[in-house]
């Protein structure tokens, strides 16, 4: 054995069958440093705030997809036409909002958090630059909160685990909370219209919308460059908002 095998173990075990060499924890602890990753004095001295420090470092970055904020990936906005278009209709959410029925507390909250996705919608389009990214954040988060504010106001008796779970679950993943308060929504305003005649029509509408929206989202995501696609989008999200609106009343 030379000594350069006596002063580096992990060189002389490397290599045999069945030994894996782990690195010390300051060496982990340099490594993590390296990277930009908390730095080495917020560790404490003692071994076992290292390794418990890195432990929960190591969780924190495996933490499962649902609990990972949203990236957005679409540019959007391709040029002033778009984004005036953008903005010019995101205003209607405004409207619906101060024309919503606020007859007790959860259609108020309903009605104010439409006002919210206007005005979210319309500070992501007008915006550049890094913040951009967190404004299209606030604009799904805000669409998560008016579907859940739309659920309650329906339905005040919704189990108290699912209005937990979504809340919970909406700074990380507001479009699969949209996905099911909206659900919920659709359900009982197909309920609401086989016993009330008055809205069918109302109904039928929503219906169309709805297709038509969910079309325009998804064309939106899969062909970027086509231009105007969100703002239709837009506007096919507002008539189905507004018929909802009538479930209210």
């Amino acid at each position: 054995m030379n000594p350069q095998s006596t002063l580096n173990p992990s060189k002389a075990l490397e290599g045999l069958h069945g030994v894996q060499v782990v690195p010390h924890p300051s060496s982990l602890l340099e490594e993590t440093t390296e990277h930009g990753e908390f730095p080495q004095s917020a560790y404490g001295s003692s071994g076992t705030g290292v390794n418990e420090t890195l432990l929960m470092q190591r969780v924190w970055q495996q933490r499962p997809a649902c609990l990972r904020p949203i990236h957005c990936s679409l540019p959007g906005d391709q040029n002033l036409a778009e984004r005036f278009a953008n903005v010019l209709t995101s205003l209607p959410f405004i409207a619906l909002g101060i024309q919503a029925p606020r007859k007790d507390l959860n259609t108020k909250l309903y009605a104010n958090s439409l006002i919210g996705v206007g005005v979210a919608s319309s500070l992501y389009h007008v915006s550049q630059g890094e913040i951009r990214k967190y404004l299209r954040w606030a604009d799904y988060t805000m669409i998560a909160t008016a579907t859940v504010c739309l659920s309650r106001a329906l339905r005040n008796e919704n189990p108290k685990l699912l209005m937990a779970a979504s809340a919970m679950f909406l700074p990380f993943q507001p479009l699969m909370v949209s996905a099911v308060h909206t659900g919920m929504m659709e359900v009982a305003f197909a309920k609401r219209a086989l016993k009330d005649p008055d809205l069918r029509m109302a109904h039928n509408v929503h219906k169309m919308s709805s297709l038509l929206g969910g079309f325009l989202f998804i064309a939106d995501d899969v062909f970027p460059e086509t231009p105007f696609l969100h703002a239709g989008w837009h506007l096919a999200a507002a008539v189905g908002v507004g018929t909802c609106n009538k479930l209210l009343q």
